[in-house]
């Protein structure tokens, strides 16, 4: 295999290697797919539930198979009867990778082309569409039932599936190649702390330490790429807080999944078919304000709603968290005043930052490597500010040293040595730290 070529996914069977060709199969399928409709009370369909309507499905399609002499074996057979399910009930050829736990996302570049990542691992799939008209269905069947649409006249959307996974969808004219979908998928069943230190994403003196920092409300932001973990990282963070505080989370697209009793999830809604209706992060950031919170959780930061963020965190809303996207803690702190400077208040630069540096405590960076995996690369300290410049400081690092004979990439967690300036802040919530976690290392 050539140089940077995406591997395909271990273990799948190409379709073309089954006994019929894929233009006669897809052929087939299309008339047994007409037949059942034929056959299927339409007008009753949504008034039943998902296994009543697959046993009814699955019952049809048998009894229809049965009656035709169709030139497919047994194997064939079912996996037509399969097929056709998900295409009434599900998203038709994506079904099989949307029940796949191991699949993160679901890339589609046209009707022909559909890649899946697994570990942090980019795979080519088998899968195809029949054609790009057959790839427009699943979307159409996407977007429809939250209200969105994708035309010509609006060629992008973003949507979200039932269990919570992300949609994003790009039609021709933008798509020059056919139309191009994205899946996020949601999961189900969220890391535990326990379970990304077992994937060395961190180490157990950089949890303790950051377990102390939530307990003691200092304001956390974790900064990182697309797909580098920053929501499952702030999902971990926000099983550390006391049960008895009031959380409001607030979201784009609800992915937190909180084990506390007292929580309040607040959700941002696009603008419907109309263009009306909108319900942006900032206008939800400014309302939780007057909602009593003990703790603010902004899934991610990504507009104006920073600057509401921000002074909820100076004035009294301490121990919120969010996430941002950022090559480094430095570049994290950019991109905030930035945010703030997209709303309508006006500050000096001087002001901008110092504003930033008394609302956020700790940046947390983690970054996805080339072998997939994601580690933290560095936690730092907000310690201030020198002239108009914001003083961070490294208390933990990663540190790459090479990459083994699999590809893995070799490396060393590291305290600095330098001594947290928040050590007494977290005595005095009763947390006693063990002085030997800011002297430590590992290789891994």
């Amino acid at each position: 295999m050539k140089r940077g070529q995406i591997k395909p996914v271990p273990g799948e069977i190409q379709k073309g290697e089954d006994q019929l060709g894929r233009d006669a199969y897809h052929k087939i399928k299309a008339e047994v797919h007409f037949r059942l409709i034929e056959e299927l009370d339409l007008n009753s369909i949504d008034e039943l539930s998902r296994d009543i309507l697959t046993a009814s499905i699955r019952d049809a399609l048998q009894e229809i198979m049965a009656g035709e002499s169709i030139p497919l074996n047994q194997r064939e057979r079912a996996m037509l009867i399969s097929d056709v399910m998900n295409e009434i009930a599900g998203l038709g050829p994506l079904e099989p990778l949307m029940r796949d736990d191991t699949v993160q996302d679901i890339l589609v570049n046209g009707y022909a082309k559909v890649y899946v990542e697994k570990s942090g691992v980019l795979y080519e799939s088998p899968i195809q569409f029949r054609d790009n008209k057959h790839l427009m269905q699943i979307i159409d069947k996407i977007v429809a039932p939250v209200g969105r649409r994708i035309d010509e006249s609006s060629p992008m959307v973003d949507a979200k599936l039932p269990d919570g996974s992300r949609v994003n969808a790009v039609i021709p004219p933008i798509a020059l190649d056919g139309p191009a979908l994205s899946i996020r998928k949601f999961g189900h069943n969220p890391l535990k702390a326990e379970n990304v230190l077992q994937n060395l994403t961190l180490t157990g003196e950089m949890i303790g330490y950051l377990k102390a920092a939530v307990r003691s409300k200092l304001n956390i932001l974790i900064s990182g790429g697309t797909g580098s973990g920053k929501t499952t990282l702030l999902n971990i963070f926000s099983s550390f807080i006391p049960g008895n505080e009031r959380i409001i989370t607030i979201e784009d697209s609800a992915e937190l999944k909180l084990q506390q009793l007292h929580v309040v999830k607040l959700e941002a809604r696009p603008p419907n078919i109309e263009g009306k209706g909108e319900i942006t992060l900032t206008d939800i950031v400014k309302n939780s304000l007057r909602m009593r919170p003990d703790r603010i959780i902004v899934g991610e930061s990504r507009g104006a709603e920073a600057m509401d963020m921000l002074q909820a965190m100076n004035t009294g809303h301490q121990g919120s968290m969010s996430t941002i996207h950022a090559n480094s803690p430095r570049d994290a702190l950019t991109r905030l005043e930035v945010m703030v400077s997209m709303g309508t208040a006006f500050f000096s630069e001087k002001s901008l930052r110092g504003l930033v540096a008394h609302a956020i405590n700790i940046i947390v960076h983690l970054a996805r490597l080339p072998d997939g995996t994601r580690r933290v690369l560095s936690i730092s300290e907000v310690i201030g500010m020198e002239g108009d410049v914001i003083l961070l400081q490294d208390i933990f690092t990663f540190e790459q040293r090479g990459v083994d004979n699999k590809g893995r990439i070799c490396g060393k967690f590291n305290s600095t040595g330098i001594m947290s300036i928040f050590y007494d802040h977290m005595q005095s919530y009763g947390i006693k730290l063990d002085p030997a976690i800011f002297k430590f290392q590992k290789e891994v």
